[in-house]
């Protein structure tokens, strides 16, 4: 047997950071065991559809490196793969079930379904559809038929006995056949609900293994008593854990946005990690470690070894808040991790949209020393505002220090700039000379006090990169113009 799973979000907004979980553990399950990963589009709730969605959903997927065998843009032996183009199939199986007794047509209006409601809410009765249209006649829906009346197809759910669901990860879950509902199947439009739909691409695309979300469980019955009705057999199946904020104080609901939870600020949309500033390596590293375990204490692993240990029984299925806390370490982690020029390329396009002017080599000569400051990509902003040369704007009182007087600091900026404007320097070289001069001038004759006021000096910035990272990466001919302004204020004192 080929393992095919499925990932199958419906186009009604943006993916929500606990989708992305999902499909990452359908994706893992298949390329572990050498199987197929596909992507279908359910988009049958027509009323539901947001425009622009499905882009959403494929860029967020391709964001964090999940790729798929089969889908609407790469196609396959089974498609199409949204659903809005196979209506005929469902059409077809749902006239199967009507003609072999497992279906009915319910003519019930909406307004009658209203009052239904509101006489059930009235009288303290269970809700839902009270099946006063399951056993109608032939004459009788002749005759409804006749008078131009819509209708849905709902299945007729057995009244008694139990339903069993072997689930992979939580065994056997049991449900009394006479709570289940007579669920609609098709809509009075002519499309499909999710039940038939889902299981009839499910079978037909040769589904072998179900990976989704707790809130299902509830349609696990339907959806199994629907392929014993067609005669086919139910995939394999495991409802994965639910979600919480940080906090644990609720589910994380895909309505949020992006929310405070206690300490923690908690992004939803998958796509607003990238905004962000969070790596896809990270992120998904952060994910996979939701509702499943690495193992060892690692917290720290290639997806592509976590593929080779991952299996569904190990995977917990009891709730599990959202670490978003472990995710800004994580990425500070992988930052750390980066070459320089990789590095650079990725802050660069922070700065642009900042306004901030700077070359890549420059970037490459700070970001061994950023790096280790950084939990997310934008961070680097708070530091490189110094290389906006409109932005440096020091102020006078702290060119100095209590170690370090005006007069001697006139004399030690005036040293540092000899030496800048005289030599070819490296890193090196630069740290010695500066800590010479900072040892000559101030009072206790150590560097500490000059360096310090050295590098608010050229940097304007109390939070600023190491002085001699700023320098290089300002580069001689703007170091000398700051420090001539430096002088110039000092002088004007």
């Amino acid at each position: 047997m080929t393992v095919r799973v499925r990932f199958a979000p419906s186009p009604t907004g943006y993916l929500h950071i606990g989708g992305a979980r999902t499909a990452l553990f359908n994706w893992m399950f298949a390329r572990k065991h050498g199987g197929d990963f596909i992507l279908r589009i359910e988009d049958t709730d027509q009323s539901r559809y947001v425009e622009g969605a499905i882009e959403n959903l494929l860029e967020s997927l391709k964001w964090l490196g999940l790729d798929w065998d089969e889908g609407p843009d790469v196609g396959g032996n089974y498609g199409p793969y949204t659903q809005s183009e196979r209506t005929e199939l469902y059409r077809k199986w749902a006239d199967y079930l009507l003609e072999n007794g497992h279906a009915y047509k319910d003519f019930t209006t909406k307004e009658e379904l209203a009052e239904m409601r509101a006489y059930q809410k009235a009288n303290g009765l269970p809700l839902g559809y009270d099946r006063r249209h399951r056993d109608l006649s032939a004459d009788e829906i002749a005759d409804l038929e006749a008078q131009g009346l819509g209708y849905t197809v709902r299945f007729k759910a057995p009244l008694d006995g139990q339903t069993v669901i072997p689930d992979l990860l939580r065994g056997d879950i049991v449900f009394e056949n006479n709570q289940i509902q007579d669920n609609v199947l098709l809509k009075s439009d002519g499309f499909p609900t999710y039940h038939l739909a889902n299981v009839v691409d499910d079978h037909f695309m040769q589904i072998t293994h179900i990976m989704r979300g707790e809130e299902w469980i509830s349609s696990a019955p339907l959806h199994k008593h629907l392929y014993d009705a067609f005669g086919w057999n139910m995939p394999n199946i495991a409802h994965l854990s639910v979600i919480l904020s940080p906090s644990g104080r609720g589910k994380l609901s895909k309505r949020d946005q992006a929310f405070q939870d206690g300490d923690s600020y908690v992004l939803v949309k998958t796509l607003d990690y990238a905004k962000d500033g969070f790596l896809p390596e990270a992120t998904i590293n952060w994910l996979a470690n939701i509702g499943w375990n690495y193992g060892d204490d690692v917290e720290i692993f290639d997806i592509a070894d976590a593929i080779q240990r991952f299996t569904i029984p190990d995977m917990n299925p009891a709730p599990t808040k959202l670490p978003f806390s472990k995710l800004e370490w994580l990425n500070g982690q992988y930052i750390q991790a980066l070459e320089p020029l990789e590095l650079a390329k990725l802050v660069k396009p922070y700065l642009d949209a900042a306004g901030i002017e700077v070359n890549v080599d420059a970037l490459i000569a700070l970001m061994p020393a950023m790096s280790v400051r950084m939990k997310r990509l934008p961070d680097a902003l708070e530091f490189l505002q110094f290389l906006d040369d409109e932005s440096w704007q020091p102020e006078q009182g702290r060119l100095t220090h209590k170690k370090l007087a005006e007069p001697a600091a006139v004399r030690a900026f005036s040293a540092a700039r000899e030496f800048i404007a005289a030599n070819d320097y490296d890193l090196e070289s630069l740290g010695g000379k500066m800590r010479e001069i900072g040892e000559q001038y101030t009072d206790n004759q150590k560097a500490g006090p000059f360096l310090g006021t050295m590098r608010y000096a050229v940097t304007g910035q109390q939070v600023s990169p190491p002085l001699f990272e700023s320098i290089m990466a300002l580069g001689k001919t703007r170091t000398l113009a700051r420090l001539d302004g430096v002088l110039a204020r000092l002088d004007s004192a």
